[in-house]
């Protein structure tokens, strides 16, 4: 498959210099080797997105979807998956959307572990409403919502996604599309619920959170726990010093999902959605 069948004739209306246009790029690329490794097809990939700069990129990638409501993406995913366990379903999301209205549906995906990918675009800003300070913004932070500089620590998601017994955590870095490729195919090929933060700048608000990549190193695989715990904190999302590591921080297989319920295991097994059930399917 040719990576231009992944494109759409939509206009794409990101600010030129956005690092979406290189997460854009990536996904294609993400998904076309795939594609072309023989053992997927382009109709076995699904995406959801929400509300925000983002979610745009549902609009620029030629697959099956749904869009919805701010915070909304990862229950969109597990509904595809639930209605057809085959799908490869890849959810794309915004710092605010997912730390603030879409908190608990994260926290519960990383509880029932469906086998998805959710890629989140952290900017440390709600930038398609004027910038305003989200869940991940750094401390002192002064925009139109918050004259005086937000007064709160941020939120360390990772830590966050580490404390809900997450099975597939990565981070990496929206200027380095070699490794956004490598960690997104990582995370689509893993079997459970994989979290990837890409840390992206905004060329028009919080310009003070850009420029990180000086301080960005590139890490292993990671299988620890303990060490996945030390990683998460090395990056507090508030402070200007400090190693920023990348990479897949922490990976486990655990059970998914679908393979917790037969009925799910069944259609899997046959290839099959609900649609496409054989009379004799039956509820083990």
């Amino acid at each position: 498959m040719k990576k231009e069948k992944l494109s759409t004739k939509s206009e794409v209306t990101w600010c030129p210099g956005c690092p979406n246009h290189m997460i854009l790029e990536s996904v294609k690329r993400t998904i076309t080797e795939l594609v072309n490794s023989g053992k997927y097809k382009r109709e076995d990939f699904a995406i959801t997105a929400d509300v925000g700069c983002h979610a745009k990129i549902f609009d620029y990638l030629n697959l099956s979807g749904i869009y919805g409501l701010h915070g909304r993406a990862v229950p969109l995913a597990i509904g595809l998956k639930i209605g057809n366990p085959n799908l490869r379903v890849l959810s794309f999301m915004g710092d605010g959307a997912a730390y603030s209205e879409g908190i608990s549906h994260l926290a519960h995906a990383f509880k029932y572990n469906p086998d998805t990918t959710l890629i989140v675009h952290d900017n440390q800003s709600f930038s398609l409403t004027t910038g305003q300070p989200t869940p991940t913004t750094q401390k002192g932070y002064v925009s139109k919502s918050e004259p005086l500089g937000t007064f709160d620590e941020p939120v360390n998601p990772l830590m966050f996604a580490l404390s809900m017994n997450a099975s597939f955590v990565a981070r990496t870095n929206a200027r380095d599309m070699n490794h956004m490729v490598e960690i997104f195919r990582k995370a689509i090929l893993h079997k459970g619920f994989s979290f990837v933060e890409v840390i992206q700048d905004c060329v028009v608000f919080n310009l003070e959170a850009n420029h990180k990549d000086p301080r960005m190193y590139k890490i292993r695989d990671n299988f620890s726990f303990e060490r996945a715990k030390k990683l998460a904190a090395e990056y507090d999302y508030s402070s200007k010093t400090g190693k920023i590591p990348i990479g897949v921080i922490y990976k486990e297989r655990k059970p998914t999902l679908e393979e917790k319920w037969p009925q799910l295991r069944e259609l899997m097994k046959l290839k099959r959605d609900w649609r496409r059930k054989p009379r004799s399917f039956k509820l083990k």
